[in-house]
């Protein structure tokens, strides 16, 4: 998947509030299937189907151990995210920066303007 597919597939499987509550309870440890489904009320498919998702992007991987399998999150993708958004960030504190120094230039012009 090109970098660009793979920023896509994370913001998608991020857009939905059951697989951001997913990846908040993995973020504390790995959990089955049946312990990431018990706090939703929807079915066991209906979690694998979200499950998957979040895994086509990267953020989870999915172990095997015996009859048992756990999720993980993964922080790659997770990084890669938090870098595009990086970006912006960045641009927005510059931005406020600007204007915090013209307000501070509008109170000293106030000020001058009172005395």
């Amino acid at each position: 998947m090109t970098a660009t597919a793979n920023l896509d597939a994370t913001f998608a499987a991020l857009a939905d509030p059951t697989r951001r509550a997913i990846l908040a309870r993995l973020a504390h440890g790995e959990a089955t299937v049946m312990e990431l489904a018990k706090p939703f009320a929807m079915s066991q498919p209906a979690i694998s189907k979200h499950l998957r998702v979040l895994e086509n992007a990267g953020l989870i991987t999915r172990g095997r151990e015996a009859q048992r399998r756990p999720c993980r999150i993964e922080a790659k993708a997770l990084q890669q995210a938090d870098d595009w958004l990086e970006n912006y960030r960045r641009l927005w504190d510059a931005n406020f920066r600007r204007m915090d120094g013209l307000l501070e230039e509008m109170k000293a012009e106030e000020k001058g303007l009172q005395r």
